[in-house]
């Protein structure tokens, strides 16, 4: 499909970096790679978002899906994909996953961290009884780790497990019912989310705030310090699970901003319910920011690959930390 001067040349235009995907994953294009366009568009259509080009797939893609799929040696391979609101986690993995399917004949399933939040009700007795930010799901301390804990084991296991599933309308996880079934071996899970395989701040960085929403709403640093806590608890065993860390990262936090309202924008063209304004957009991802900061300064240096975004989401490079 394409011959190896023309994966390996387009790499040069695409990133700034030389070859950052493993020599052998891009190598492998043009020799076992059957031609994946026709998955590739159905897959789109059924998104409703545009098809990426020809070379992205070849030199971006499918290398990463072959890189995924090299590590899956008599083991399930857990990933964690994380990136900050808006920058294509989800939709990387679910396209991740039909490459892995289709190319590599791989058992793929996606858990995201967002399927973990804990009830509206559950998140109200912890915003009660220590602190009224703790209403707003997203951060950690609002989400079922041993829910997610027990998800990953049992797909470790190949055992049956019901893969859960919220429900953002509602602001409710779905009924246990609605939840897809999972039976068999699994090979690879891709594991989403925003602060997935992220590590707490020592005690000296929570002093100042960051942005106005600590400031105003957050002044005696109650609601960060106890978000750290729970992030250096239990959360760190869930993170432990990983086997491969793959972080996205936008070039500042004034991407972070733009994207998110996107979504907003998307929303409110299609008449959806409980859509944000802008300044609800900002505020909502102030929640986010001071951790996500701090994503950004501590993760690439363990990461086993950091994957660098433009200004339209596409990649423009890509460092491995195994390569």
């Amino acid at each position: 499909m394409y011959s190896v001067n023309r994966v390996a040349g387009s790499w040069g235009l695409w990133f700034r970096s030389l070859v950052l995907w493993p020599l052998s994953s891009v190598r492998s294009v043009h020799a076992e790679v059957p031609d994946v366009r026709p998955q590739v568009e159905a897959w789109c259509e059924a998104e409703g978002i545009a098809r990426p080009s020809d070379v992205m797939v070849a030199d971006f893609y499918v290398p990463m899906a072959r890189w995924i799929a090299e590590h899956v040696v008599d083991r399930t391979v857990v990933v964690g994909l994380s990136g900050a609101q808006g920058t294509g986690k989800s939709a990387l993995a679910r396209l991740t996953k039909v490459l892995l399917e289709q190319i590599f004949g791989l058992r793929v399933a996606i858990l995201s961290l967002d399927d973990l939040y804990l009830s509206k009700a559950a998140r109200q007795h912890r915003a009660e009884t220590f602190h009224p930010l703790l209403l707003t799901r997203g951060v950690p301390g609002t989400h079922d780790v041993e829910l997610g804990l027990q998800v990953l084991r049992s797909l470790r296991a190949g055992e049956t497990i019901a893969l859960p599933r919220f429900d953002k309308a509602t602001d409710e996880p779905y009924p246990k019912f609605k939840w897809p079934i999972w039976n068999g071996p699994c090979d690879v899970v891709l594991f989403e989310g925003w602060c997935v395989g992220a590590r707490p701040q020592r005690g000296d960085e929570l002093e100042a705030p960051v942005n106005g929403l600590e400031r105003l709403e957050d002044s005696n640093g109650n609601w960060r310090w106890y978000v750290n806590r729970q992030l250096a608890g239990a959360y760190q065993t869930l993170f432990a699970e990983l086997d491969l860390l793959i972080l996205l990262r936008p070039r500042d936090f004034d991407r972070v901003y733009a994207w998110r309202e996107e979504q907003e924008a998307r929303l409110r063209a299609a008449g959806g319910p409980e859509v944000m304004t802008p300044t609800a957009v900002r505020r909502f991802v102030m929640h986010f920011e001071r951790l996500t900061r701090f994503i950004w300064e501590e993760m690439p240096g363990r990461a086993d690959a950091v994957i660098h975004l433009g200004d339209h989401h596409l990649p423009v490079e890509v460092d491995l930390g195994d390569a």
